[in-house]
């Protein structure tokens, strides 16, 4: 277990914590390997999102296809961006929690295995998370190590629940255990949303359901005493975390005064400093707010990219909060540098030097 996290060099690299990469390839033998388990769960997908959401969802890959598959685009983009480095994660529709324990484990090994074959294509401008077959506890710590041992990638992604499991499930303890062991980043981002078909239009299946989960999710953490007992655990929280951080009164209230909820040490708001949120919460505001409900260093770069409900332009977006230097630079780039010990020796790019006004 790593006890603590080194202090961030002065020239430490602008790392978006929030990139994702499509595997085709995958997608296509999964189909062959499991036709009724993939067409099952495109019908799910429908009834959670609605006709019109699938159609403009189906229009914007293709979109952006080149961008999720093609590493020369990546990085002229991030170039552009002022990123000197993505830590590149599958996109959530590979986790596939319908699998069989034979093919979620096969899908573990390939997808951690082809983002690692991207990471290596461009090993001083990306950092790799691979996958894990959540729905199956027993199988997460072996796809845990086959990412981290076998592939040198620095952890894995996750989705908010698969299955019947969720996070708090104590057939999990054995993962959180191994990734507190390992200094694994455990990268936390939903895929769907478990109230269905009320979210299926208006794109509701994301604006609302993507955060809720998120919220959900954290709380089962929180609650159940998991981040008591692997307090060296590296979890990171897409979209901000979500609706947790800016209504984590409540949640200590009910701490308080109700016996059922008492099932950690502290008041849940302590913990939101024990974790890891993107910056990807869209409005300056909200930013402000969420570096003052868990901490400045708390917060890392995040952009979702290259989706459409990502930002192009996230470095921006951060300068754009009017936080301190200080805040600012810890979450452009001083909060993934401790966070991160692959970054060591990663340089600043001239994407980075243009996005702070340093001359090449």
């Amino acid at each position: 277990m790593i006890e603590s996290i080194p202090a961030a060099a002065a020239d430490a690299p602008v790392v978006d914590v929030h990139a994702h990469v499509l595997l085709p390839q995958l997608q296509g033998a999964m189909q062959e390997r499991d036709p009724a388990g993939f067409g099952a769960a495109g019908e799910l997908e429908a009834r959670r999102n609605g006709a019109e959401s699938l159609a403009a969802s189906g229009a914007m890959i293709r979109d952006r296809f080149a961008r999720l598959t093609q590493l020369p685009l990546r990085l002229e983009d991030m170039e552009a961006q002022g990123v000197d480095v993505q830590l590149v994660s599958p996109s959530p529709s590979h986790y596939y929690p319908w699998a069989s324990p034979t093919d979620a484990a096969w899908v573990a090994r390939e997808a951690n295995g082809l983002t690692a074959e991207l990471v290596a294509s461009a090993p001083d401008r990306l950092v790799g998370l691979g996958l894990v077959p959540l729905q199956h506890p027993d199988l997460v710590v072996a796809a845990l190590d086959d990412a981290m041992i076998e592939r040198g990638l620095a952890g894995v992604e996750i989705s908010s629940s698969a299955g019947d499991v969720e996070l708090s499930d104590v057939r999990l303890e054995p993962f959180w255990r191994r990734a507190a062991e390992l200094g694994a980043v455990v990268f936390l981002h939903p895929f769907g949303c478990t109230l269905d078909e009320r979210l299926d239009r208006f794109y509701l299946s994301n604006t609302v359901g993507q955060p809720a989960e998120n919220a959900v999710a954290l709380s089962h953490l929180i609650f159940s005493g998991v981040l008591d007992r692997h307090p060296g655990l590296r979890i990171v929280a897409s979209h901000g975390g979500g609706y947790l951080p800016g209504y984590i009164g409540r949640s200590d209230h009910a701490w308080t005064v109700r016996p059922e909820a008492h099932g950690c040490r502290e008041k849940p708001s302590s913990y939101l400093r024990r974790l890891w949120f993107d910056s990807l919460v869209h409005d300056p505001a909200v930013l402000r707010a969420l570096v003052d409900a868990v901490g400045h260093e708390r917060v890392l770069l995040g952009s979702d990219y290259p989706f459409d409900m990502g930002v192009d332009d996230p470095v921006e977006r951060v300068q754009a909060a009017d936080l301190s230097d200080d805040a600012e630079q810890a979450i452009l780039s001083g909060n993934a540098a401790r966070l991160l010990p692959a970054l060591a020796g990663m340089a600043r790019t001239a994407g980075h030097r243009r996005a702070a006004g340093i001359p090449r």
